[in-house]
């Protein structure tokens, strides 16, 4: 059978993200057979931002909580990189400091960031990043070109409860396009972007089950309630998938 469901347990369970969606190389009941079609750069691009967004969604929700740290690292205009390479540089030497600082306390530090020059020029970094004692003291002092902009993650205008918007927002790119008032595409707003997570962040393996046929519906696991639900057509493969997030009713966080 070609549905196909993958379910990984975050937080030791706490949280089930569960995909369903059909690979589109055979048929499948409740499936209409699609008319197969190249995949437009359009279209890969569309399929590539899910695909990182997905990721950083589910790191956030295994490393992080609502109470960790979003903060955005500005430059002055007279300490504006040239380019990308030098931002990098830049960002390097600042985690580094953070990282060290983080070991002589006893805490290990996971980071997800994404370096963004905007269309008029003006670079920022954006940091999420686990709050340990002393940690925004540590954030401030490591940076010395331009603004510390620190706030926790529940208290930012991104935050959602299974982190999706937060995801979107962090791997953002200058393929990304927003919509105006009208609903119409906006221009992009970045001319370039660089997203890396910290290395020590792996994920666990998802349990993969064939299904013999589509669900029309989603029921939650008992004990579970649904927090998120989208449905939605692959580019790449035109086909339907879905994506929801079950949250334990009695967690332990």
């Amino acid at each position: 059978m070609a549905t196909k469901r993958k379910t990984t347990r975050l937080r030791g369970g706490d949280i089930l993200d569960v995909e369903e969606y059909h690979d589109g190389r055979y048929g499948a009941p409740g499936i209409p057979r699609q008319k197969k079609k190249q995949p437009t750069k359009e279209d890969m691009q569309k399929v590539n931002a899910m695909n990182k967004a997905r990721y950083c969604r589910l790191r956030l929700i295994q490393y992080f909580t609502s109470g960790d740290y979003f903060i955005t690292w500005t430059y002055r205009v007279e300490e504006r990189p040239p380019d990308m390479a030098l931002a990098l540089k830049d960002f390097q030497k600042a985690i580094r400091k953070i990282r060290d600082a983080y070991r002589k306390r006893g805490y290990e530090c996971f980071w997800i960031r994404n370096i963004e020059r905007g269309t008029r020029g003006a670079w920022h970094i954006h940091l999420v990043i686990n709050r340990i004692p002393g940690a925004a003291d540590i954030i401030t002092e490591v940076w010395g070109k331009g603004g510390v902009y620190i706030t926790k993650i529940k208290n930012s205008p991104h935050y959602d409860e299974d982190f999706t918007r937060l995801a979107s927002y962090m791997t953002k790119n200058q393929n990304t396009r927003g919509k105006r008032g009208d609903g119409a595409p906006a221009k992009p707003r970045l001319r370039e972007a660089s997203y890396s997570t910290s290395r020590n962040m792996p994920l666990p393996e998802p349990h993969k089950q064939k299904l013999r046929r589509w669900p029309r519906e989603v029921k939650p696991k008992k004990g579970y309630y649904i927090a998120r639900i989208y449905e939605g057509i692959n580019p790449k493969t035109g086909y339907k998938y879905r994506r929801y997030t079950l949250i334990r009713l009695n967690r332990r966080i």
